[in-house]
């Protein structure tokens, strides 16, 4: 028992239990019965009965009533007429096949003949061929004889003083003869030198002499150019004849490297012909050496084909046509949800016990928190302990310190004052505040 009441009673575990289990057994129940739910299909039916079945809790004792379900299918008459003739079908097909079974004994009993099998291809007549190396090509020859030195330019005297000189010397004797000629004509003739005659005949003997001389200037300009065509002729044929001297080597030296190199694609193009011819060779063993092993193999699997067919046949005949099986449609519910009895209980205890706590605390705090004087009830009275202390009458109204200035104002006295008079209901804590117990204090006002 507390100081200011009882504390509320625990609840009983067993009986909690039993009450839940009671609870969990009924929302059980009543989902099992609402969750199966009869159907109805075109194919057939699905129908719920329920048995009762008896049940003893181990920890209450007490027993309860299970509905145990069983559900029910049942085919359409069509769908059932099927069903019969296909059972009855397998079981032919049943009783055939045993009977045919029989026959594999002899059959697996004994192993198969390979004897008779085509010999596989051997990989070691199979040779990888030697294919012939590509020798290195020809020296080519890239340079060509010099065919001599090209003349640039000819040694030519362009002086034409010597060939004037020439002509000159030649024309010189006949033109003073002519002069001397005309002189002593003019002269039988009666003319005077200095006369207008006189001078007009030596006049035009002058004219005649310098057109003389003019065009032996002019002749030996043109010798000059004459002979300066013949030395150029004579370098250009030169240069022309080296020119062609060097193309006949340039000539020669190309059809040597066209020889040469025809003669090294002739040998690329038959070593290359060799190595294709190799290649067949052995693309031949190859398709000879994979025909070898497919003959093999086909052989192979047709024994396995007439060893595996009576058995395939045999299962064949155990396999049979399947009876349509009614399509339920899945049905939905509600459940109903289980109480949770226990957490109930346990928490309205919790509340109880809560109530009872915060009683407790109030009270305590009423009087200062604390026992003593051997379980005698002493409250904190210490003024160190309080604020807005205000004196009424023979008693003093206070807050604690640490409450706020909305908390209510208490009504006692001070400790320090009464331990004058009363240091017997007086009693310091291990704090060091003192607490006053005012049973003892208020008992008829007078010591014990």
């Amino acid at each position: 028992m507390g100081l200011y009441g009882s504390a509320p009673k625990s609840p009983d575990p067993n009986e909690t239990a039993s009450a839940q289990t009671a609870t969990n057994i009924g929302a059980a129940v009543a989902n099992n019965v609402m969750g199966n739910v009869n159907q109805v299909t075109p194919d057939g039916t699905l129908k719920y009965t329920y048995t009762t079945q008896k049940w003893t809790d181990p920890l209450s004792g007490k027993v309860y009533d299970l509905q145990v379900p069983t559900a029910t299918q049942e085919l359409s008459p069509e769908q059932k007429a099927i069903k019969t003739q296909t059972d009855g079908a397998e079981l032919n097909m049943a009783t055939l096949a045993n009977s045919q079974s029989g026959k594999l004994n002899d059959l697996l009993g004994k192993p198969m003949d390979m004897s008779a099998a085509p010999g596989a291809g051997k990989a070691s007549s199979v040779g990888l061929p030697q294919y012939q190396q590509f020798s290195g090509g020809p020296n080519l020859q890239t340079s060509v004889g010099n065919a001599g030195d090209i003349t640039k330019s000819y040694d030519f005297d362009f002086d034409t003083s010597r060939y004037e000189q020439a002509l000159m010397d030649r024309m010189n004797p006949q033109l003073e003869r002519d002069r001397a000629a005309l002189e002593t004509r003019l002269v039988n003739q009666g003319l005077q030198p200095g006369s207008e005659a006189y001078n007009r005949a030596i006049d035009e003997a002058n004219r005649s002499a310098a057109d003389a001389r003019y065009g032996a200037i002019l002749n030996a300009g043109q010798e000059q150019s004459r002979l300066a065509g013949l030395a150029r002729d004579q370098a250009t044929f030169e240069n022309a004849a080296q020119q062609q001297q060097f193309g006949q080597n340039a000539t020669s030296a190309g059809f040597s490297n066209d020889a040469n190199q025809q003669m090294f694609q002739n040998q690329s193009t038959t070593t290359a012909a060799n190595n294709a011819l190799k290649d067949q060779t052995f693309n031949a063993q190859q398709a000879k050496f994979n025909l070898q092993n497919q003959q093999r193999t086909q052989y192979l699997n047709e024994q396995y084909a007439q060893r595996n067919q009576p058995i395939n046949e045999i299962i064949g005949l155990m396999s049979g046509a399947q009876v349509n099986s009614p399509s339920f449609v899945p049905t939905q519910s509600n459940p109903m949800p289980t109480v949770d009895y226990a957490g109930l209980v346990q928490q309205d205890y919790a509340n109880k016990m809560g109530a009872y706590n915060a009683q407790q605390a109030n009270m305590q705090s009423l009087f200062g928190g604390m026992l003593g004087f051997g379980g005698q009830l002493a409250s904190l009275s210490d003024k160190r302990a309080k604020k807005d202390i205000k004196k009424v009458g023979g008693l003093y109204e206070y807050r604690y310190k640490g409450e706020g200035k909305s908390a209510p104002k208490r009504v006692g006295v001070m400790a320090q004052e009464v331990e004058k008079v009363r240091p017997d209901v007086v009693v310091k804590g291990s704090d060091g505040l003192r607490r006053v117990n005012y049973g003892a204090l208020f008992n008829a006002g007078r010591k014990k």
